[in-house]
């Protein structure tokens, strides 16, 4: 009868991993989905994740490192959906535009622009359909949300640079 040899490899604890590879990790997830505090939980549940699937770590087949990224590729994916599928909060006064409403005659551009909205966050979101969809000033909006017009200004800014990037990776997937 054949017995098998069992060899046991070493493996790094949670915590020691934890102070190797979080500040990567943080930074792939923040560049992923463009939010700090959603990263920082895509980082604790990669850890959790990671913790509770420890036995099924093989040093042989890959390194911590990348099993971890593995891992991590995983959780942002996650997020990525979650997020398309909570509908964006608003104000009452300002409300997601209709297809008709938008400045495109194309309805492929007009379902383009309205799913590049839906993956940019909703703060960015908010500042662009608000300022440059309904014609709100940046007054307006301040007033309204209770935000600063230089917050707003910067929300629209990048919000717009997030969706000319939302938009430039679905035309090129398409």
């Amino acid at each position: 009868m054949r017995t098998e040899r069992h060899t046991t490899v070493a493996v790094p604890s949670i915590e020691s991993a934890y102070d190797q590879h979080s500040a990567a990790l943080f930074g792939f997830a923040a560049n992923a989905l463009q939010d700090h505090g959603a990263a920082e939980e895509c980082v604790q549940e990669t850890f959790v994740r990671a913790w509770q699937a420890l036995d099924r770590f093989d040093p042989a087949r890959s390194s911590l490192r990348n099993w971890l990224f593995a891992i991590a590729r995983n959780v942002v994916r996650d997020e990525s959906r979650a997020r398309r599928r909570i509908p964006i909060p608003m104000e009452p006064e300002i409300t997601a535009p209709e297809a008709s409403d938008l400045n495109t005659t194309d309805p492929t551009e007009t379902m383009l622009l309205v799913e590049a909205l839906g993956m940019i966050s909703p703060e960015h979101s908010q500042s662009v359909i608000a300022v440059h969809v309904l014609g709100f000033t940046y007054a307006e909006l301040s007033e309204s949300l209770q935000v600063p017009v230089t917050t707003l200004r910067t929300r629209n800014y990048y919000g717009l640079r997030a969706l000319r990037r939302a938009m430039e990776e679905m035309e090129a997937e398409s």
